[in-house]
């Protein structure tokens, strides 16, 4: 059975069916502040606006979307009445902040989304094409220790790439 999680790279591009206007890249160590806030590299608020949204993500990361982003996927969900669209819908909305970030660039992170994604502390906020990831920064290094480049080729070589 497939972890419709794992499916959210290749549903965004179906739901979207089109290029995105930017790209979030690079990978930014940071630590979450007692009161829950997190920094939000600058150069992702650049490109994700003023306003932008956090969900659940992929393998229990907290997934961020700029605010043209969120609209997309929810009026692309909206406009899908299947139960595999419900489930989809549930997953994301049910957990998803509005976050606009303070002076310093920081935002307050929900009690459910670092809970959801185990973080405590240590983070790493990692672009990833049209949204950002935050991950617990021991799962992140987990992560990347399991994947090697025989993996990264055999995926490319999957996809056509």
């Amino acid at each position: 059975m497939c972890n419709i999680v794992a499916l959210l790279p290749w549903i965004f591009k179906f739901l979207y069916g089109q290029a995105v206007n930017f790209m979030l890249i690079g990978t930014y160590q940071h630590n979450i502040d007692s009161k829950g806030r997190v920094i939000i590299p600058a150069k992702f608020r650049e490109e994700l606006g003023d306003v932008f949204y956090a969900t659940k993500g992929k393998d229990h990361t907290i997934m961020i979307l700029s605010k043209e982003g969120w609209e997309k996927l929810g009026e692309s969900l909206a406009s899908k009445p299947s139960a595999t669209v419900v489930k989809l819908k549930r997953f994301f909305f049910s957990s998803a902040v509005e976050l606009v970030p303070d002076k310093q660039g920081r935002v307050l992170l929900s009690q459910d989304l670092r809970s959801y994604a185990g973080l405590d502390k240590d983070v790493v906020i990692n672009g990833a094409g049209s949204q950002a990831e935050i991950w617990d920064a021991a799962k992140w290094d987990e992560y990347n220790s399991d994947l090697s480049d025989d993996d990264v080729y055999d995926i490319m070589s999957t996809l056509g790439l």
